[in-house]
């Protein structure tokens, strides 16, 4: 019987790349995905709130484990707090994709910039990291930044625009961060454009989340 992870995922954008990411890391996993691209909208016309959506997702993760599924990831983190009540339902390992990336960026620093295109990636993302931070009993300084006219360019199809008003928002947050945490995986290419000293400040979710999958797996496994 082939092993498989299915992802859960609220663009079609996140497919490919965490297909690739998966070959890399999982090689011999079948990948099932589920996407919902209705939810992104929805949360930003209802200011964030995830309890809208909840149970659409929830039942995304009872199909992934109908399906066969031996571990599921939630690749969005407008929508990662729903991770923990998916676990509470369905016997199936979830992963919150940007689970990892929280615990790191606490370990490494004291003064964390967090960063994003869309408000409601930004307070998910931003309360995840407070959590981590009370779990790991350690004081941390969180600064945030939206790049929303970054956003607008890229729904007029401007990905150029897009990338200079990010590199802008990125560069002065890291100028002030001892390490940056990127809300959205999109927004990780932008990174490599910037001055290679202050690459290594940024973090970003898929291949953190990814290399969690795999160690749940081998947890599983043992």
């Amino acid at each position: 019987m082939n092993k498989k992870l299915a992802i859960v995922h609220t663009t079609p954008l996140t497919v490919e790349p965490l297909k690739a990411l998966a070959k890399d890391y999982i090689p011999d996993y079948q990948i099932v995905n589920f996407v919902d691209d209705s939810i992104l909208p929805q949360l930003n016309e209802n200011g964030g709130n995830t309890e809208e959506v909840e149970e659409r997702l929830i039942q995304y993760m009872r199909y992934a484990e109908q399906a066969g599924a031996d571990v599921i990831l939630n690749a969005c983190s407008s929508v990662g707090e729903v991770a923990a009540k998916a676990r509470e339902q369905i016997n199936t390992p979830v992963v919150r994709i940007d689970e990892p990336m929280a615990e790191l960026a606490i370990e490494k620093g004291e003064k964390i910039g967090v960063a994003a295109t869309l408000a409601t990636t930004l307070n998910p993302t931003i309360a995840l990291l407070r959590s981590k931070s009370y779990e790991l009993n350690k004081q941390v300084e969180f600064q945030s930044r939206i790049a929303g006219e970054a956003y607008q360019c890229l729904l007029a199809g401007d990905k150029d625009g897009h990338d200079e008003k990010l590199k802008a928002v990125l560069s002065d947050l890291a100028s002030e961060s001892d390490v940056v945490v990127l809300a959205q995986a999109s927004m990780a290419r932008v990174v490599t454009s910037l001055p290679e000293e202050m690459q290594d400040k940024f973090l970003s979710s898929p291949a953190l989340g990814m290399q969690r999958v795999k160690e749940t797996i081998e947890g599983a496994k043992s």
